[in-house]
């Protein structure tokens, strides 16, 4: 069971490219025509609903990047990797998941509708013991694990504790450490079959047994509260090792954020703290901003501190989730929409979920059967025996759409899928509900503008990441001496600021530090100092590096005159060592900074190229008819 946070490749491609529009061209790239109508659709896409109005851009400016993307897409096309077996693989998986939604018979009626907008308003408080069973999982199976359920789920009704069951029962790896909560979600953060049993189970039951796609699920209610929207936060992280995190490196970090909270308490700036000192680089570059988010998109240990926050300006003291540390401030807030400003995307959103329409495949099929002027005539095979074929296997079984399927069409159907000595009888709606929706699916295109725009979405998009993942980002992290040379060219780019170079020495006794002292002053190496010490069965730990002001608190005490650590004693901890001026940073020491630089820079110097390869026409009065968005 998994709550996504957050977004998918082609939220950074995309770009929709239409087809077959008939309106006037606004550019052209050699041979490659796009119309008004393409661009103005792509135009009003991208540059709607921006977090940041600041982002926005006018039809002239976005035109720039539209070429530049443009360039990319065909360039890769010349060099024929849209016809990769990989590309086409790809491609083909995409589409497979993208038609699926097309290929059932979803309502829209306003009933649906209104059902998952009044779920919308609701958020459930639930936990759950996971049975993983494979959804192509045998019937024996699947008896078998719903029978282990229905024993759970009785142990639990004679009084065992779900936490404890979930503990021990449970297939979902996070119930070992949350013992089963999810936490508060909303509509359409679960599977369906999972979110239709949490809204319907009173609270303080235990759901019978639910199968989704994970397998089985024992859900228990533990609270319904009215759903408190969204909010947009910003936050400073001190960020746990992925490996290794001890209890002496937990200690350390958290002796970090709570520097840091000091200072915001002493009016420091917290966008210029998040930019600074922030462990997470992305929303550190964002001042700390992040994302809007409602409680389900959250892990509970970083939403509820959040939502709990009053005023907007108004930042937490430091709380911990599984991921670290964290300061979260209050930016902004807003409330559920109204079933009229949300029914549109709760629409698209049951399109995309099969499992949440009302209607059965028998009904889609039957409403083909009808579009496609379905006729039938299965009876010549009844008199068939198992196992046999007729003399004459070219007589017409059933039509579609003026296609005649064929008896060798249905033994053709049986031998891909190895069915032998089978009764023919026991296929053929099996085999006509394939060959309908095969036939509807080759139209998708065809009869669904949207879905033929997301094709060409996906379509662009991969040779977009296929052909920048080969030309920039690969090649920087590669052409060592490109970088290099990159580097000697701009080799004061990043720099150092004044920093403390030298050791910070914890010891277990003031003893065990005058003794350390002593060996300092009389110049020995810090390697010879803790091999000494250590020998003796004393307890020393001697950390060597180079600080700067906020990086540690203990140099900071030592060197700016900073606040006292916590758990922190000058007794048994002192530093040795220097001030250092500000001076610039070694390539091995930016190094991620200098090959994202030389990426910006190798992208630049490719596009030029490109642009001086095709020749770009721009209809500059058609340019000029477009609104700004």
């Amino acid at each position: 069971m998994v709550k996504t946070l957050s977004s998918l490749f082609f939220l950074c491609f995309s770009f929709i490219v239409v087809w077959g529009q008939k309106s006037e061209t606004l550019l052209t790239i050699d041979t490659t025509k796009i119309s008004l109508d393409e661009f103005e659709r792509i135009y009003k896409k991208n540059n709607s609903n921006l977090q940041n109005d600041n982002d926005k851009k006018s039809p002239k400016e976005y035109l720039e990047l539209f070429i530049n993307f443009k360039l990319k897409v065909i360039e890769a096309q010349s060099l024929k990797m849209d016809t990769s077996a990989s590309f086409i693989n790809e491609l083909s998986s995409y589409r497979k998941e993208l038609a699926a939604p097309y290929l059932t018979d979803i309502n829209f009626e306003q009933e649906l509708d209104r059902k998952m907008y009044d779920r919308m308003l609701q958020e459930v408080n639930a936990s759950h013991i996971l049975f993983m069973l494979d959804k192509n999982a045998s019937p024996e199976k699947e008896k078998e694990v719903l029978q282990k359920a229905l024993k759970v789920r009785q142990e639990i009704l004679d009084g065992k504790d779900f936490n404890e069951a979930s503990v021990e029962y449970s297939e979902d790896p996070s119930a070992k450490t949350n013992k089963g909560n999810l936490g508060y979600f909303s509509a359409f953060t679960m599977v369906a079959p999972f979110e239709d049993a949490a809204y319907t189970t009173p609270v303080g039951q235990v759901s019978k047994p639910v199968r989704s796609s994970f397998g089985y699920h024992l859900i228990k209610v533990h609270e319904k509260r009215k759903n408190r929207g969204e909010i947009k936060v910003a936050h400073i992280m001190k960020m746990f090792p992925r490996s290794g995190l001890t209890e002496s490196v937990k200690k350390h970090l958290k002796s970090e954020i709570d520097s840091i909270y000091n200072l915001l308490e002493n009016g420091a700036q917290f966008s210029e703290l998040a930019k600074k000192l922030s462990d997470d680089k992305r929303s550190g570059q964002q001042e700390g901003e992040m994302p809007w988010f409602s409680a389900g998109r959250m892990l509970p240990a970083f939403s509820d501190p959040a939502f709990a926050i009053q005023n907007i300006g108004d930042y937490t003291k430091p709380v911990e989730t599984p991921y670290g540390f964290h300061i979260i401030k209050k930016l902004d807030e807003k409330p559920i929409g109204s079933f009229e400003e949300l029914q549109p995307e709760i629409e698209a959103r049951i399109k995309k979920d099969p499992l949440r329409s009302t209607s059965s495949k028998k009904a889609f099929i039957e409403k083909l059967k009808k579009d496609y002027g379905y006729q039938e005539n299965f009876g010549p095979i009844g008199s068939l025996k198992t196992g046999t074929k007729p003399e004459n296997t070219s007589m017409v079984l059933f039509t579609i759409d003026d296609r005649e399927f064929t008896f060798k069409s249905f033994f053709d159907y049986l031998e891909e899928r190895n069915i032998k000595n089978s009764k023919y009888g026991d296929y053929l709606e099996e085999w006509t509900e394939y060959e309908i929706t095969k036939l509807e699916d080759s139209r998708l295109e065809e009869k669904y503008p949207e879905f033929r725009y997301l094709m060409k979405e996906y379509h662009d998009g991969i040779l977009l990441f296929n052909i920048s993942e080969k030309k920039i980002w690969n090649f920087a992290a590669k052409d060592t001496t490109g970088l290099e040379k990159f580097y000697s060219d701009n080799p004061k780019k990043y720099s150092w600021e004044e920093r403390f170079k030298g050791y910070i020495i914890q010891c277990n006794d003031q003893a065990t530090r005058e003794e350390a002292e002593k060996y300092f002053a009389a110049g020995m190496s810090d390697e010879e100092i803790s091999d000494m010490i250590s020998a003796e069965g004393k307890k020393i730990t001697i950390t060597k590096g180079a600080w700067e002001k906020g990086n540690n608190p203990v140099v900071d005490y030592y060197v700016w005159n900073g606040i006292e650590p916590e758990d922190f004693s000058t007794e048994t901890t002192f530093i040795r060592g220097d001030k250092i001026p500000p001076e610039p940073k070694k390539l091995d020491e930016a190094r991620g900074l200098y090959i994202s630089d030389y990426q910006h820079y190798l992208e630049e110097e490719w596009i030029k190229s490109l642009k001086r390869k095709y020749k770009i026409k721009v209809n500059k009065k058609l340019l000029k008819k477009i609104q700004g968005v």
